[in-house]
């Protein structure tokens, strides 16, 4: 199958994937009440999940993994070319995985490494699109690790988009405002019921539920944290314990240097950066007003303190 084709498949199997989430979030929540528009919404789909997630795909791949390529001639020792494509996939789900397990493990033990992982668990309205915030760092180390072997190993083409479907589909279920069972099956599937709990703000989950597909490995490594009932449903049951930034670059300059958003508020020009893009939103909203579609106060008012 050529390469165009497989990724018009994979996209419009992830657009409905998408759709089956959405709907699903206002089928059967697991938190009831929590909006679609929450709050930053916006940061998560336009910064991170459009403007970060294409300029990082160009970085990664052509300025990172494409020189080392030139370099590194894994390819010839031709270890998985004869591989089945779904072996291929399922060897590189699975080594990935691990990798990632260990990882988010060791980031939430490192306090410099928790700096680049803490923008993901700042969100207290956690739903489909929450998983997509990650710090840009974070990443960069993730993704090349994830996809370099794929290249430099000499895989089958196909292999990148079909793992990036997975990785995607996964993330946002994990992540999902949803209330499924799935039986016997959680210890082996990851599901929103063990990751919610690792994104609610409990000190004995800090240090548990760190998978993302298979949470076989939190059982195996001793993680795992699943107490039978849900986190609590107030603003400080979920996200963190302390204040973090809503805007988008202001949350990764907190990574480096500590500060308090509101009072950079005292400052002329950050007030003029930090109310721009609420403002277009208001303005556009006026305009949708005088053409006819008057939407109503509550909703003008929270577009007006959402920041992108």
């Amino acid at each position: 199958m050529a390469q165009n084709q497989l990724l018009t498949i994979t996209t419009g199997i992830l657009v409905c994937w998408v759709i089956i989430i959405i709907a699903w979030e206002r089928i059967a929540p697991y938190r009831k009440g929590l909006p679609f528009f929450r709050e930053g919404f916006w940061v998560d789909l336009v910064w991170y999940t459009l403007i970060q997630s294409y300029f990082l795909k160009i970085l990664i791949f052509d300025y990172i993994i494409a020189p080392v390529r030139q370099h590194v001639h894994w390819a010839d020792w031709h270890l998985l070319q004869s591989w089945p494509l779904a072996v291929q996939v399922l060897f590189f789900v699975l080594t990935h995985d691990l990798y990632i397990y260990l990882f988010h493990r060791f980031q939430h033990s490192n306090k410099y490494f928790w700096r680049i992982h803490e923008a993901h668990h700042s969100g207290k309205q956690v739903d489909f699109l929450a998983g997509s915030r990650s710090h840009v760092l974070e990443i960069v180390i993730n993704q090349t690790i994830e996809f370099a072997p794929i290249i430099l190993l000499g895989a089958d083409p196909a292999v990148i988009p079909i793992k990036a479907l997975v990785d995607a589909m996964f993330g946002m279920f994990i992540h999902a405002n949803i209330r499924v069972n799935l039986g016997r099956l959680k210890y082996f599937i990851n599901t929103p019921e063990l990751h919610l709990w690792h994104h609610a703000n409990y000190q004995e989950v800090f240090h548990a539920n760190f998978s993302t597909k298979f949470s076989f490995w939190d059982y195996l490594f001793g993680t795992a944290y699943d107490p039978g009932h849900a986190p609590g449903n107030q603003p400080e049951n979920w996200g963190l314990g302390y204040a973090f930034p809503k805007d988008y670059f202001l949350q990764h300059a907190f990574s480096f240097k500590r500060f308090d958003e509101q009072k950079l508020l005292r400052y002329k020009l950050f007030t003029q950066y930090y109310h721009l893009r609420p403002a277009i939103i208001k303005k556009l909203s006026g305009i949708t007003h005088k053409m006819g579609s008057k939407p109503k106060a509550s909703v003008l008012k929270q577009q007006e303190e959402t920041v992108w």
